[in-house]
């Protein structure tokens, strides 16, 4: 029994979330492998031989796998699929993109964004929100999963020494191609690897007090910034600062909530975060359910004090 972890990389270096998905690998019992599909990625695929724990690095490279698109990732994967027990891809976007086509070419069930290996063929996954905990038992001979990072701890990134062993890359498959990106810059921690969130909520009411209150206090404790989805819709973030069950799962060593209620779908993107702090007005907010540390004070008056107190 063999898993096969798909790396999430850029080329160059191994996304977190990978080693998040090896983990959830080794759990399932028998030696992981990874995948490193990409173009001129030897560096990536080296990274993956040093993670503690993997048996074997397999290195795809061609054109067609430059930038991760998912009919040409699920080909590669479909190449070397009838090797393995179960077939792990991290729960991102890009993982949530390629997972689905390995499945159905491989007529299986997948199992998606599983926080717990019971055993080899028994998962647990959130449902309704996160509100309950689904237990799932496959019989399928091949297991396709998707992990959510924030259920696994990260794997080592070093001391590891697998051999890389190169695989022939797939063609492209012609149904898609690559126009371009558009990558948002920011000397932030990436919000799902932050070890520090401090989130702005509907409250703040407008761009610039989100900017104005939410920034100093994020500057002070070196963190990332988050928002709820109610503060992207009404225009006060950008869409990649959501947090929540349609926007980005998170799970910091500090989750601080700045005038969020606390709606179920935005409970279900932070609260595994170890230590909550709220700060919200309304002392019937939801939010104070889940928060370790409640302040029921205007987010205006008590955040700038506690961005002087810091």
């Amino acid at each position: 029994m063999t898993a096969l972890v798909i790396a999430e990389h850029d080329n160059a270096s191994l996304k977190s979330a990978t080693l998040n998905t090896v983990t959830a690998a080794a759990a399932c019992g028998g030696d992981v492998h990874v995948l490193v599909a990409g173009e001129n990625a030897a560096a990536a695929a080296a990274a993956a031989a040093q993670i503690a724990g993997v048996a074997k690095v397999l290195h795809a490279d061609g054109a067609a796998l430059k930038d991760g698109l998912a009919e040409n990732l699920a080909a590669q994967v479909l190449a070397v699929a009838g090797n393995y027990s179960h077939i792990l891809f991290p729960a991102t976007a890009s993982g949530k993109n390629a997972a689905p086509r390995v499945a159905a070419k491989l007529d299986v069930a997948q199992i998606s964004d599983i926080t717990k290996v019971v055993s080899a063929d028994t998962f647990e996954r959130p449902i309704y929100a996160g509100n309950a905990i689904a237990t799932v038992q496959s019989v399928d001979a091949v297991k396709v999963i998707t992990v959510r990072g924030t259920g696994f701890d990260a794997a080592a990134a070093t001391g590891g020494s697998a051999p890389v062993e190169t695989v022939a890359a797939v063609a492209d498959s012609g149904k898609s191609s690559f126009v371009g990106r558009e990558l948002s810059k920011s000397d932030r921690p990436e919000l799902t690897a932050a070890k520090i969130i401090v989130s702005g909520g509907r409250a703040l009411g407008s761009a610039e007090k989100f900017e104005e209150v939410i920034t100093p206090l994020a500057d002070k404790l070196g963190a990332a910034i988050g928002a709820s989805r109610a503060a992207v819709d009404a225009g006060y973030a950008p869409n990649d600062l959501q947090v929540g069950q349609t926007g980005k799962i998170v799970a910091p060593q500090l989750y601080v909530a700045c005038g969020i209620s606390g709606a179920i779908q935005h409970l279900a993107g932070m609260k595994d975060s170890k230590v909550i702090v709220a700060i919200n007005k309304d002392p019937e907010a939801p939010i104070f359910s889940v928060a370790d540390y409640g302040l029921e004070a205007d987010l205006f008056t008590a955040v700038p004090e506690l961005v002087k107190a810091l």
